[in-house]
This record gives C-alpha cells, structure tokens and sequence, in this order.
C-alpha cells in the first residue's frame, strides 16, 4: 500500500516504522471548554467545521462546567485557567453563568470569539466582567483589511467584527487579536495589524505575541510529515511547547449527549485523542499521530493558550 496511505494510521510507529513522537503530561495549566460547534458565520478551513448549522459538539451547560471545575479542586490540580472555545461561545445560552462561575473560583479565562452580533447580544450582561482583570477576550480578525478578512469569514462580517473590537476596547475589556499568517510573511501581517490598531485608536501591540497571535495557515487537505522522535532535536523544538503537555479540552458529542475530555483543542472528536470523563485518567502521554500534530502545533508553531 502507498505509504502516504499510511501516514498517521500507526500510534507508536510512523508509516516508514519510525518511532513516533509523543508529549508527556507535565501539569495541569489550562483546561478548555468547547461551548458546541455551532457559530453564526462559516469560515473557509474551520478545523472543526463550525457553521449554524453544525451541532456535532452540543452546547455545554453551566452545570457540565462546574463539574470538571470541582474534579480540578477534588484532585488539587494546578490549573490556573480557563479557555472558552466554540464554534462561537456567545452562542450558547449559558455563557454568562458560565463566566460567573470562573470568576467566583478566581480563574484566569481566555475566550475566544469573533465579537460578533451574538457577542454584541449580550453586551448588557458582557459589561459586568469589565472589572475582572483575569478575563481576556481573543478575537478572531483573518486579516488586517476588509477583503481579506471577508474571504475567509465571508461577506459582511469585517464591520460587526470591528464594532465588536470597538465595544471591547472603549470598555477597557483585555482584548487580543487571533489571525492567519498570510504566506508564511509574518513581518507584513504585523505592519498591516499595526496600521490598523493605530487607525482604530485600539491599545493592542501587532508587535506583541501574545497581543497578536498568528496561526499558520489552516490548510486542511495540505499533505505534512510524521513526526518522529528525532524530530524534536532536528526542529530544535521540544514536547515541552506542545499544548497537550498541559492542557486537556471539554466537549459534549451529539453522538451520545455525554461530555468527554480530549488532549488538544483542535481535535474534538477522534477517539484515539479521548479519555473518559474524568480529568485525573486524562493526564497522559499524546502519540502525535494526527496530521494536525504536525501540521499546526509542531511545525506551525500553534497553540491556543496564552502561554
């Protein structure tokens, strides 16, 4: 069979019968919660397939939430954030109380959204948090003008983005800004964010890292090599950096109604990457054997955290 039929289909070995490369668990940092695959928009390369017709990962309800928080504190874990993903989270009906609850228990949280009209939606609600220096907003903004950003994300979505951001930052919220590196050139993605914040009057440095977070391109069909373990020394790179070294995500599939913890959060539904529903059993070692192991977090440098 043609190798590159094999690529990926092997746990501890590659498809040439190298040793495959896996991340040890090294502690708890963030656990993430996926609020359900459904968004308002549907952008080109969503690696889940967000859409607002896509509900294979179901909205999470505060009650789900606070379950795994409490598996956190039962088992004295050092998680010290929060992530909140979707699809789009403003979407599911009990963010707030979701967010309330992270901040009673004084959590670090990252959200992130595309400041959209479900964001706009509930702004009232939104403000209260405005004093909670712990929580910062991601929004996602594919590029640094119009067109671009429009042909990921679609027609008529760069002005209610901008009045999202808008509102965001006129209410002194801890924003940053997520986007694509555009051919590989991330000198001139940060000089065109750069002229945008400034045109904006937006307090977000295109500079800054952990301001602007650039994620490689989400090329779902590209072909991308295995990674070995001797790929950690030729890369220069180690499992360390890898956010499945300290991270786990939350997701409840349509399938079978049920929440299940999986190692990263760009893969939600494989079973290989699942592992029950009880943090403690989840902290694992990862066999990077998905082309997203490779394609984004090892060789794209990607992760979702802050960190």
């Amino acid at each position: 069979m043609d190798t590159l039929e094999e690529k990926f289909k092997r746990k501890y070995t590659t498809a040439l019968g190298h040793e495959r490369a896996f991340v040890e668990f090294t502690g708890l940092k963030t656990l993430w919660f996926n609020t359900g695959t459904l968004c308002n928009i549907s952008c080109e390369g969503c690696y889940i397939e967000s859409s607002p017709i896509n509900n294979k990962l179901l909205y999470l309800n505060v009650n789900d939430v606070e379950k795994y928080l409490n598996q956190i504190k039962i088992n004295n874990l050092p998680c010290n954030t929060i992530g909140i993903t979707g699809g789009e989270p403003f979407m599911n009906k009990d963010i707030i109380p979701i967010l309330n609850l992270c901040t009673k228990l004084n959590y670090h949280i990252l959200v992130l959204t595309n400041a959209m009209q479900p964001m706009i939606n509930k702004t009232k609600e939104l403000i209260k948090f405005v004093n909670y220096n712990k929580l910062t907003l991601r929004v996602s903004l594919d590029h640094y003008n119009k067109d671009g950003h429009e042909s990921i994300r679609g027609e008529n979505t760069w002005d209610k983005a901008l009045e999202g951001i808008n509102w965001l930052s006129k209410n002194n919220f801890n924003i940053n800004i997520a986007s694509r590196i555009i051919n590989k050139n991330e000198k001139l993605v940060r000089q065109g964010f750069a002229k945008l914040f400034a045109e904006y009057n937006l307090k977000i440095d295109a500079y800054n890292k952990e301001d602007l977070v650039l994620f490689p391109e989400m090329n779902l069909c590209a072909d991308t090599p295995e990674i070995t373990k001797d790929c950690w020394d030729v890369l220069n790179n180690s499992p360390k950096n890898m956010m499945c070294s300290n991270s786990r995500m939350i997701v409840k599939r349509r399938e079978d109604s049920k929440t299940h913890i999986v190692s990263c959060t760009l893969i939600p539904f494989e079973k290989d990457f699942s592992y029950g529903n009880n943090i403690k059993d989840s902290l694992k070692t990862v066999y990077l054997n998905h082309p997203f192991c490779s394609k984004f977090c090892v060789l794209g440098g990607a992760s979702c955290s802050n960190n």
